[in-house]
C-alpha cells in the first residue's frame, strides 16, 4: 500500500496541472513560436537573393541568419522552460515587446514583398487568391455625428502598449462627422477623371512637387492600359475594383482628395474617439488575403465599417509626443521619445497588420510622400 500511494499522488498532481491549463510560462512560449512560425510561413517561398547587389554588402548569408534564428529561438525555450516566477516577472515584458516588434516586420515582409514583385514585369503571385474575385457593389457611404465632449485619449495601461500611447490624458474633440466607410477605388477614380492630378489647386505645395517630380497619375501600383487601370495585387495583376477601399494612397494623395470632394482628413483624437464602441474586427494578415476587400452592407446599416484591417487610415494629425510625455533615461521602449513633425500618424491596421498587434491607441506614421504601405483614406467633416 505504501509504495502504491506516491503513483496515486503522482497522478493526482498531474491531473491537477492539466485541469489549470497551460502555465504562465508555457503560454508566453505557445505566443512566440506562433509569431515566429508566421513569420517563416510568409517566407517560405521566396527565393533568398532578389535584390541587385547584394554582393556588394557585408551581411550573413541565408543559412547563417537562419541558423541565428533558430538558436534564439532554442535559448527563448530553455530560459521559460526553467523560469520561476520572479525571474517571468522580469522577462515577460522583454519579450511580449520582442512579439510585437516581429509582428511589425511582418508587415513590413508583406509591403516589400509587394513592392519587390511589382518591379518584375511578369507580376509573379506571391499568393493565389483564395476567394472568387466577382465584381460588387459598394456600401452607401454616409457620415455619423459625434458630439463635442472631452474624451480620454491614450493607453489605459492594461495590456501591452507602445510608448508613444501614452501618457493617458483628457482632450475636448469638437463635434465632428465621420464616413461610414474609407473611400473606394470608384470614388478615386472619379478624382483621377476629374483632372485630380492636374489641378494644383487641391494640393499642399509639396504634395505638387512631388505628383510633378515623381509623375503620379493614380496610386501606386495601378497602371492604365488600353485605357482602363489595372492593380497590380499579391494575387496577380488584375483589373481595379471599384468596390475595394482605395490604398497606397500618399498623405498628400488623401488630402488632396478631401479637398476635391469638399472634406477633410479625421484628427488622430477625432478617430480615437469614434473607434471608441468600434469592435477590433477586420480583414488583418492571419486572414493571408494580403488585399483590401469590399465592404457589402445595408443601406440601413448606420454603422462605421472597417474601422480596423483593410487599410491604414490617414489621419491630418503630425506624429507628435502627447501632453505630458516624459522618455525616461533607459526605458524599455519601441520609440522612447523619437517623434517626428513632417509624419503624420496613421489610424487601425491594415489587411498586413496582425489582430493580435493592433488597438484603438495605436499610433502609426509615415512620411507624407511615402505609398507603399496599405494607406487609405476616411472621410470627416466639420458640422454643417
Amino acid at each position: 500500500m505504501s509504495s502504491a500511494a506516491p503513483a496515486v499522488d503522482n497522478a493526482s498532481a498531474k491531473q491537477a496541472r492539466l485541469d489549470a491549463g497551460p502555465s504562465r510560462a508555457e503560454r508566453l512560449l505557445a505566443r512566440f513560436h506562433q509569431s515566429r512560425d508566421f513569420t517563416t510561413a510568409l517566407c517560405a517561398n521566396l527565393e533568398p537573393d532578389r535584390r541587385d547587389l547584394r554582393g556588394l554588402i557585408s551581411r550573413p548569408t541565408v543559412k547563417e541568419a537562419q541558423r541565428y534564428r533558430s538558436s534564439i529561438d532554442s535559448h527563448i525555450e530553455n530560459v521559460l522552460s526553467n523560469a520561476d516566477e520572479a525571474l517571468l516577472d522580469h522577462i515577460e515584458p522583454i519579450l511580449i515587446l520582442g512579439i510585437h516588434h516581429e509582428q511589425q516586420h511582418q508587415e513590413l515582409l508583406v509591403t516589400d514583398i509587394k513592392h519587390v514583385f511589382a518591379q518584375n514585369p511578369l507580376y509573379p503571385v506571391f499568393r493565389e487568391n483564395r476567394a472568387e474575385i466577382a465584381p460588387s457593389r459598394p456600401a452607401l457611404m454616409h457620415f455619423l455625428d459625434f458630439e463635442e465632449t472631452t474624451f480620454k485619449i491614450g493607453h489605459d495601461g492594461l495590456g501591452f502598449s507602445y510608448d508613444n500611447e501614452s501618457p493617458r490624458h483628457r482632450a475636448v474633440v469638437a463635434a465632428f462627422s465621420l464616413a461610414s466607410r474609407p473611400v473606394t477605388n470608384g470614388e478615386y477614380l472619379q478624382f483621377i477623371e476629374d483632372g485630380g492630378y492636374r489641378r494644383p489647386q487641391f494640393w499642399l505645395s509639396l504634395g505638387w512637387t512631388t505628383v510633378n517630380e515623381q509623375r503620379w497619375q493614380g496610386p501606386l501600383y495601378w497602371t492604365k492600359r488600353n485605357g482602363k487601370w489595372w492593380n497590380f495585387t499579391l494575387s496577380g495583376f488584375r483589373p481595379v475594383d471599384e468596390s475595394e477601399p482605395v490604398t497606397h494612397v500618399s498623405y498628400f494623395e488623401a488630402d488632396a482628395y478631401t479637398n476635391w470632394v469638399g472634406a477633410r482628413l479625421p484628427t488622430e483624437f477625432e478617430w480615437e474617439r469614434a473607434a471608441f464602441d468600434c469592435p477590433i474586427e477586420g480583414n488583418f494578415v492571419e486572414y493571408e488575403k494580403f488585399h483590401p476587400q469590399a465592404l457589402i452592407s445595408s443601406e440601413k446599416d448606420r454603422r462605421l465599417h472597417q474601422m480596423f484591417g483593410d487599410a491604414w487610415e490617414w489621419t491630418r494629425s503630425a506624429y507628435s509626443p502627447y501632453p505630458g510625455y516624459r522618455a525616461a533615461p533607459g526605458a524599455l521602449g519601441e520609440y522612447n521619445g523619437k517623434f517626428m513633425c513632417n509624419q503624420y500618424v496613421l489610424r487601425g491596421g491594415s489587411c498586413a497588420t496582425s489582430r493580435s498587434h493592433i488597438r484603438r491607441t495605436y499610433r502609426n506614421f509615415f512620411q507624407p510622400e511615402k505609398r507603399w504601405q496599405f494607406t487609405g483614406i476616411r472621410l470627416a467633416r466639420d458640422p454643417a
